[in-house]
């Protein structure tokens, strides 16, 4: 069952990458004590979400942190090294990269979906959720092929 508002985000193991390479943060260290916009793609480098979602956050980050937003966070069911070069091919310095290679958090939440048909193994739903110490206060998860509900946008509204 996905993960729904008034849910505590699970405890999982993510990556970010760091001057030495991939750095683990617990998912705990991310939430807590903060307001944060988490938004889950399918995939680094894939066409909607380098050309759509991704970049309505990169435009929008500064009035999604003026809603009092500590951190927008990017996941994708990548590794670290993929989640740092797509961030800086976006021009993300404003986001958290995350990296969850293992599907870990994303299946703890309830969200992985199968692309094994486009040759992509387990991947995460799109989705975007705000998490306020913890705790989902929104979330949304898409429709198959659409970007609509997690968009910046629509996030920025729901703020």
């Amino acid at each position: 069952m996905a993960i729904n508002t008034g849910d505590k985000i699970p405890e999982a193991k993510v990556f970010t990458m760091g001057s030495e390479g991939p750095k683990p943060i617990q998912t705990s260290d991310i939430f807590a004590g903060k307001k944060v916009v988490l938004f889950g793609v399918p995939g680094a480098f894939t066409p909607g979400c380098s050309q759509a979602h991704l970049p309505g956050y990169v435009v929008k980050a500064d009035d999604i942190k003026a809603k009092g937003v500590d951190t927008i966070v990017c996941m994708a069911v990548n590794d670290a090294f993929v989640m740092d070069a797509w961030g800086k091919t976006q021009n993300a310095e404003n986001l958290l990269m995350v990296g969850d290679g293992n599907a870990e958090f994303t299946k703890a939440m309830g969200l992985e979906m199968d692309g094994s048909g486009f040759g992509l193994g387990t991947r995460c739903q799109r989705f975007a959720m705000i998490v306020d110490d913890g705790v989902v206060t929104h979330a949304a998860v898409e429709p198959k092929g659409e970007i609509t509900v997690s968009s910046a946008e629509s996030v920025l509204e729901k703020l």
